[in-house]
């Protein structure tokens, strides 16, 4: 078996500058899945059923997740994937980060940041999660992590249903008071908290998204999600009944060092209550897609290219359409992850094609890295469909 750096080498060599990941799976325990991230029916609880349905799938993610005393070693880490003849080869995307770094995301990247600092994936649940929040950078640090702003993006091709509930509830009304939260966490245990009684829901479009930084409450609906997102995994819960299932005080606290697991003013206070009572919510935290440059010059060239995510310093998302018989290529200033979502092509030297069904296990031809030399060069993208667009999703690190 080669060493990491020779696969590694080779992978670039082979790709030309692109990496294949292996899709990487995460379930959670206090989710149903929504099955719609193509995984075969009798897969969705390949990890066991005591860990919960699968329906997260994370990209170009160098994080582990936090799933509990019995998550994985690599549980919510993407791999590379080399194939060369019959010899198969995988390493940690993380793994080549620290041997390549320089290589994969740049020099400039990596003296600023020293590695990739986001991932994203699709979150897939039937049902709406608990009113929540992720940490900031300051509360965060309490428990040697960091921060997690994040943000939204509803494909069309992955939401041919709407699940049970395609409403999110996002912050505080207007005018609640630190009281009345306390009031819901006071009340954990006798049911319903009421904790949505102080926010609002907003009906979930495809084909739009929403900006959420660090400290916003929210409640997913159901859609399927694309979700770039800084690389944590911290949360806090703040409703105590979902749909008649109890959520544990433990899910509160879960990202709260031991002496104030009980401390209610401790935990009020990982509420950013500027942000969560904006009257100006809906303008300053929704996001329609928005073109990279002219529509119709885009359009001539035979492709479509959109911001998908734009309201973060940390981190960005695009949707590139090909167009059918188009053959295009694209220039980007940094390296980046992406997820084939619809039709087949060549992407560089690989092929690509987002496949209708996939086994837990099995590799696909859907998700690329792109390292930050590629990506400056440009690369040729052809859609050989005579009918059917080539569409991927973009994610990318923190501004320079």
């Amino acid at each position: 078996m080669a060493n990491s750096s020779e696969v590694v080498e080779r992978a670039l060599e082979q790709g030309e500058g692109i990496f294949r990941l292996f899709p990487n799976w995460v379930p959670r325990s206090f989710c149903i899945p929504g099955k719609r991230i193509k995984l075969h029916p009798d897969d969705y609880y390949a990890f066991g059923a005591h860990r919960g349905g699968i329906d997260e799938r994370w990209f170009a993610s160098t994080t582990k997740a936090d799933n509990g005393p019995e998550t994985l070693p690599d549980e919510g880490l993407s791999y590379i994937y080399f194939k060369d003849g019959r010899k198969e080869e995988k390493v940690l995307l993380k793994e080549a980060i620290d041997i390549m770094g320089n290589d994969i995301l740049g020099t400039d990247v990596m003296k600023k940041f020293g590695g990739w600092l986001m991932f994203s994936k699709f979150f897939d649940n039937m049902e709406p999660l608990p009113h929540h929040l992720h940490h900031d950078d300051e509360t965060a640090a309490h428990v040697g992590a960091m921060g997690k702003p994040e943000s939204y993006f509803f494909p069309a091709q992955l939401n041919n249903h709407g699940g049970w509930f395609p409403y999110t509830f996002f912050g505080l009304n207007p005018g609640t008071t630190k009281d009345e939260v306390r009031k819901c966490l006071e009340d954990w245990n006798k049911g319903d908290n009421g904790i949505l009684y102080l926010s609002r829901a907003y009906k979930l479009k495809p084909g739009t998204g929403w900006d959420v930084p660090p400290g916003i409450l929210h409640a997913p609906g159901s859609l399927l999600t694309y979700e770039p997102q800084r690389c944590s995994d911290v949360f806090a819960m703040f409703q105590s009944l979902v749909w008649d299932v109890p959520t544990p005080w433990e899910l509160l606290v879960k990202n709260v060092p031991e002496e104030y697991k009980n401390d209610l003013d401790f935990i009020i206070s990982l509420i950013n209550w500027d942000l969560n009572v904006d009257p100006d919510f809906y303008h300053n935290r929704f996001a329609e897609p928005k073109p990279v440059k002219p529509v119709e010059e885009m359009r001539t060239e035979g492709y479509e290219e959109f911001w998908i995510s734009y309201k973060s310093s940390d981190f960005s998302a695009k949707e590139l359409r090909v167009f059918p018989g188009s053959t295009v290529t694209i220039k980007d200033k940094e390296a980046y992850g992406l997820i084939t979502i619809e039709g087949h092509g060549q992407f560089g030297s690989l092929s690509i094609d987002a496949p209708s069904l996939i086994r837990f296990g099995e590799m696909t031809s859907d998700e690329l890295f792109v390292t930050q030399k590629a990506a400056r060069e440009g690369i040729t993208i052809t859609n050989p469909s005579e009918n059917t667009m080539l569409v991927m999703l973009k994610h990318f690190g923190p501004e320079l």
